[in-house]
């Protein structure tokens, strides 16, 4: 049994996804965020950096790993799923799945901060970062010009990438110019898999103005 700690974000949803596509047993538990459960003593014991999503494996004399990128390759090395094991194939997914954790996320999260969250508008702030994540997924649409998937078969820099990309409009980015990336999207949206493991943690996006004033909150956290 895989214990999950995470909550309704990109990052948290990438694990989700990720154990739904295994299909793997775990047991979810949500991390409330803007109440700052994430930096409790029980979790940090957990994730020393404070950050979701975090898992424990149960099978494993309860073996903690945090970090999405470090989570994703753990999974697929514990179940022989979604990453290669040839040399160079695998290399190639595990660099999409650096892009993501080096580009894609830190960008999308931070036009996140400075388009949606941040009480002052800054509009250098905000051109900057959604330009930057425009680029990024930009580049993703030029990869998935000729590839269904990013490195030959579905994998998790599939899963990675898809979780931030399919919420580039909260960023405040239009894709309709970028129509491999929009196909991509549209193909992981209809397995079964990925589409229940973005329902886990449930969203808490019903009042959109409620969720941005509790992120707010979290900014000086």
């Amino acid at each position: 049994m895989i214990e999950l700690y995470s909550a309704a974000t990109p990052n948290g949803h990438k694990i989700s996804v990720a154990l739904e596509e295994m299909a793997l047993p775990y047991e979810p538990h949500t991390i409330d965020l803007m109440k700052g459960e994430q930096k409790q003593p029980e979790f940090l014991k957990i994730c020393p950096n404070g950050r979701i999503p975090a898992i424990v494996d149960q099978e494993r004399d309860n073996f903690a790993v945090f970090e999405s990128g470090a989570i994703l390759i753990y999974l697929s090395e514990k179940t022989g799923q979604f990453l290669p094991t040839t040399t160079q194939a695998r290399s190639q997914v595990l660099q999409w799945l650096m892009f993501q954790m080096g580009g894609v996320g830190p960008m999308m999260g931070q036009a996140n901060v400075f388009y949606r969250y941040f009480p002052t508008k800054i509009p250098e702030a905000i051109e900057r970062y959604q330009k930057e994540a425009k680029r990024l997924l930009t580049v993703l649409d030029t990869q998935l010009k000729d590839n269904e998937y990013l490195v030959g078969e579905y994998s998790i820099a599939d899963m990675a990438n898809w979780c931030w990309a399919r919420t580039h409009q909260w960023s405040g980015v239009e894709i309709d110019d970028l129509p491999h990336l929009q196909r991509w999207i549209n193909a992981i949206a209809e397995r079964p898999a990925a589409a229940k493991g973005i329902t886990i943690p449930p969203s808490q996006m019903e009042d959109k103005e409620a969720f941005v004033k509790g992120a707010q909150t979290m900014l000086v956290k």
